[in-house]
């Protein structure tokens, strides 16, 4: 058995990072990795990478029932409309992360994602433009950030958006199925495969009319 896989409990070869915490397991086996095109899901996923920064993702994962409905399941449109008395409630917030940098972030990040939509159709279709041409990785050496997700971290940023360096950007890109980071010989890596392969990817409406 590779120093980076593991055998569970219940006999699946994994990604070593779950380790053998049950809700860490399943996130790996059901969601990291998975293809997402739906803008709530993706704006949901750019947030608590932001939240993540710094910390551990089994920390972020473990409040993340708590972060929805703080931020009201994160849609947008919502989010963008937060007052400074939302700010101030989301500090008393013991079950998230209380950091008011982040949290005023989200807020802006919703403005701005609703521009993205406005411009690009969808905040999907914005994203996925910048998938690799080809990411199945073939190693057990994952990068912490490519070419791509500083290319999009750095358009982000561009567009006023904030807590997306590339490294988050990078880690959103994974979680997102953007890219297959699920080792060879993983369970997963297979399943992850051929959902991307027989994913239709979400292009930009550049015909949809502009809110005059």
């Amino acid at each position: 058995m590779s120093n980076h896989l593991i055998a569970g409990a219940d006999g699946v070869v994994r990604c070593w990072w779950p380790g053998a915490h049950n809700d860490y397991c399943a996130y790996h086996d059901r969601e990291w990795g998975r293809p997402v095109v739906d803008d709530v899901g993706l704006f949901e996923k750019v947030c608590l990478e932001g939240f993540q920064a710094g910390l551990s993702w089994l920390t972020i994962l473990r409040k993340r029932d708590n972060f929805r409905l703080a931020f009201s399941h994160f849609d947008p449109a919502t989010v963008s409309r937060y007052t400074k008395a939302d700010i101030n409630r989301c500090m008393a917030d013991t079950g998230i992360v209380r950091h008011r940098g982040k949290i005023e972030s989200t807020i802006n990040n919703a403005a701005r994602a609703l521009e993205v939509i406005e411009e690009f159709g969808s905040l999907a279709a914005y994203l996925w433009a910048f998938e690799p041409d080809s990411r199945d990785i073939e190693t057990n050496d994952v990068p912490t950030s490519t070419r791509e997700s500083t290319a999009l971290s750095q358009d982000l940023k561009h567009r006023g958006w904030s807590f997306v360096g590339p490294t988050t950007i990078y880690a959103l890109m994974q979680a997102m199925g953007m890219v297959n980071d699920h080792l060879p010989g993983c369970a997963l890596h297979p399943v992850v495969k051929a959902e991307r392969t027989a994913l239709i990817r979400p292009v930009p409406d550049h015909n949809r009319p502009t809110t005059p």
